[in-house]
């Protein structure tokens, strides 16, 4: 794994410029713009869609029959919700989310509700349209704003480079690419090249990372008779 000083240096070795050489040093220029070209790469990286490296499991317990629970206090790291991947876990029973704000406002003001616990999630909350039972256990999938992590202090996940020795999250090679292409263009120099490179091998990734797909074990039936693993799908009464 290499650290994100040691990603920029082989940045600047194709590029043929100098070599940054602590990219927190306030009095180095050439240093300052490998560190701001560093930073938006990963930040678009996290953007471009649902990495595996960034999926992960959060958990929300309810108290007090609220209707309103602020992402941050549960799960810190929250960028968004992996959408149909949101369950009790007490009774396996599928959340329907998040609803559109239309179907929010029919349901909420006309009183087209249904028996299904529903939810939007806005300004950084997640709000239930009507409040959940006390003391139920709802977990889901989201993808987290993690973009490195730190090598120095046990593998600490960050969502954003405060170290020379940090090391980011995706995969190497697209890293240096983002870099690259990103530091010829901010030179005024031809980067087309190197920018379709990075679309393409982006493609690549990410399809490749979709390829392993999630088995949805709600309710799982343990009987491997003839498809290895039946799922209940579950009915309305």
């Amino acid at each position: 794994m290499k650290s994100i000083l040691e990603t920029c240096q082989e940045v600047a070795d194709i590029a043929a410029t100098k070599r940054p050489l602590d990219l927190f040093n306030p009095n180095s220029q050439q240093d300052a713009i490998f560190l701001s070209i560093a930073k938006s790469a990963l930040d678009s990286l996290l953007r471009y869609g649902d990495w595996q490296e960034l999926t992960k499991e959060g958990v929300l317990r309810t108290s007090g029959k609220k209707d309103k629970y602020l992402m941050e206090e549960f799960c810190p790291d929250f960028y968004s919700l992996l959408n149909n991947t949101i369950y009790v876990k007490d009774s396996n029973e599928k959340l329907i989310g998040a609803i559109t704000p239309q179907d929010w406002m029919r349901e909420k003001y006309f009183n087209e509700t249904s028996s299904d616990t529903k939810f939007i999630i806005q300004n950084g909350m997640i709000k239930f349209l009507t409040p959940p039972k006390d003391n139920i256990k709802i977990v889901f999938q989201y993808r987290s704003n993690i973009v490195c992590y730190d090598v120095t202090n046990g593998y600490m996940e960050k969502n954003s480079i405060t170290k020379n020795t940090d090391v980011p999250i995706f995969d190497e090679y697209l890293v240096k690419l983002g870099i690259l292409w990103r530091w010829l263009k901010r030179n005024g120099m031809d980067y087309n090249e190197e920018y379709n490179e990075y679309e393409r091998e982006i493609k690549k990734k990410f399809a490749s990372s979709l390829s392993i797909k999630d088995i949805n074990l709600s309710n799982m039936i343990e009987d491997v008779s003839s498809q290895g693993v039946s799922i209940y799908v579950k009915t309305d009464k």
